[in-house]
Formats: C-alpha cells, structure tokens, sequence
C-alpha cells in the first residue's frame, strides 16, 4: 500500500497531548496580564511608591501651583492687613505723626508689620523661583523645587496667622516653623517612612 508523499519543508502534524482536547503543543506563552494597577503605574511613570510621593507630581501641575502662590503673594504684599492712612495725621505738638498712604500696621504694629513683609517677600522670591525652576526643565525632585515650594508655601502661612489681630508673633513664628517642617516631611521621605513618622509624632503621646 502506497503512502502519501509529503513535501519537505510542509510542517508536520500538530500533536494532541490532551485526551479530547484541540489544543495544539506546544502552547503558545500566556498573553501579558494588564490589570489596573498595573497600567496606572506606567501612565505614572514609576512604581506605586513613586505615585504616592513628591515624584509622581507632573511638572506642568506644579508650575500652576507656582503661579497661584506667586499671585497670592503679590495680592498679600500689596493688601497690608489695616489699610492705610488716609489723612495726614499731625500731634499735639504740631508734628506730623501720621503721613497719608503710609500702612497703619507699621506705624501701630511695627514688628507685625516687619515680619509679615519679609513672609510676602520670601514666599514671592520663591515662588518665583520655583516657576523659573520648572520652566528650564529642572527634575521635580530637586532641591530647588522642593525647598522653593516649601518655603512659598508656609510664608502664606506665616502672613495669614501675622495678619490675624491678638496674636502673640513668637507663636505666630513657632506655626510657621511647625508647617514649613511638617511640608518638608511630606513631600520628601518615602511613602513607607513618612506613614510611620507622622504615626509616631500623632501617637506618641498617647502611649505614655
């Protein structure tokens, strides 16, 4: 009985290993799993831990974060908390005391008023710098944008508590150092760390 004549180089017969099955063997490799995580985490850009950090931020949202501190700065530095004095105020001695256009809160509240201008003035200089910063494509975890956000972003602090009347400006001063402390804090320890440091400082009066 003659056999059928096959062509050398026709592939050969796919062979069933499985009873009943119409697989073919070997099998082909499983396709790439794409679950969410895993494609939030390359839209990111990085791990999960690189999301949940300073690094995950994209710089383009960070530069209008930078505009808005640098147009409340500039609203705060020109907006003196008081106002300004309107008339020529003279003494009993016929001296003028009082000059028209100057801010009541120097006059009245000189060290206030130093120490809420030089907030203004450093958190616009930073603001400034962290604008300029991101507009040269400096990385968003350099110290430059970390330490000029930072700054910017507790000098509004500094000059909302300042401007609030009957307030002690040492405890204005020790809120402004808490706030610039506890933003440095975040945004530069890993996700990991920074959990357990804020556990320990929020819960470490508790356990005694």
């Amino acid at each position: 009985m003659d056999q059928p004549r096959v062509h050398p180089n026709a592939p050969g017969p796919a062979v069933n290993l499985q009873m009943g099955g119409g697989g073919v063997y070997p099998p082909g490799p499983p396709p790439p799993a794409h679950d969410g995580q895993s494609v939030n985490r390359q839209q990111l850009g990085g791990s999960g831990a690189a999301a949940n950090s300073w690094v995950g931020n994209d710089a383009n949202t960070l530069l209008v974060v930078a505009t808005l501190i640098t147009t409340l700065t500039y609203q705060l530095g020109t907006s003196i908390p008081g106002g300004y004095w309107q008339q020529d105020t003279p003494s009993s001695d016929g001296k003028l005391t009082y000059r028209a256009g100057d801010p009541i809160m120097r006059d009245l509240h000189r060290p206030r008023y130093w120490v809420f201008m030089g907030a203004s003035w450093v958190g616009f200089a930073s603001s400034m710098l962290m604008t300029l910063s991101l507009l040269v494509r400096m990385p968003v975890d350099s110290r430059h944008v970390r330490w000029s956000f930072v700054v910017a972003y507790s000098s509004l602090v500094l000059t909302f508590v300042v401007s609030q009347p009957k307030t002690h400006l040492s405890l204005d001063i020790l809120i402004w150092a808490a706030v610039l402390a506890f933003l440095w804090i975040i945004i530069s320890l890993h996700p990991d760390r920074r959990a357990r440091v804020i556990q320990e400082l929020c819960c470490s009066g508790r356990g005694t």
